[in-house]
């Protein structure tokens, strides 16, 4: 059996409406994840955790039903059961929506990694659905690797990118003059 493989993306979130089923603890993460990149998230759920009320969402206090995708960019299903889950991936799919479920990697058409955030660098681990609790083990450690410094450089490099652009005149000389800066400064 081949292994699934997943199309790595890095997705812009700003503004978009993020549909998130189940106010539990698995919703609460969630959610934080997308407000974490500015996403609008709306909760639906007939409960909500406590830090979950506390957070800028709008809570839709019911039970599921296919219409709470209507507008949606992405939905997320995080709820304790699988019909439920079910249902909301099959109505993303209708609907042409991504729909990660949480823990069940075969109802999702968009999984979701370990992620290590140091502003601007982020860095995603996935293990295609296999292992959230190996892919957290490795994002830790690569946390030890890649720190403070780092983001510090990927700002300089990011301010240097528009003279580049400028001043070398193609791809590829671009690419040997940044490769050559981050070479001297992590020497």
């Amino acid at each position: 059996m081949r292994e699934q493989r997943y199309y790595m993306a890095c997705l812009d979130l700003t503004g978009r409406e993020c549909v998130v089923v189940g106010g539990g603890k698995v919703g609460l993460e969630k959610v934080r994840g997308l407000l974490e990149c500015g996403a609008s998230v709306r909760v639906v759920a007939p409960e909500i955790e406590r830090k979950l009320a506390d957070l800028p969402v709008r809570w839709l206090e019911s039970r599921y039903q296919g219409w709470d995708l209507d507008d949606a960019w992405l939905a997320v299903a995080a709820t304790p059961d699988r019909e439920v889950n079910r249902r909301v991936f099959e109505d993303a799919q209708q609907r042409g929506i991504f729909c990660n479920v949480a823990d069940d990697p075969e109802l999702c058409s968009l999984i979701l990694p370990a992620v290590h955030r140091v502003d601007p660098i982020a860095i995603a681990v996935s293990t295609g659905g296999a292992s959230p609790a190996l892919a957290q083990r490795i994002r830790s450690e690569i946390a030890e690797l890649v720190g403070p410094a780092h983001a510090r450089l990927a700002r300089e490099l990011r301010e240097l990118r528009p003279w580049a652009k400028e001043n070398l005149p193609t791809y590829e000389a671009r690419k040997e003059y940044f490769e050559e800066l981050v070479s001297r400064s992590l020497s």
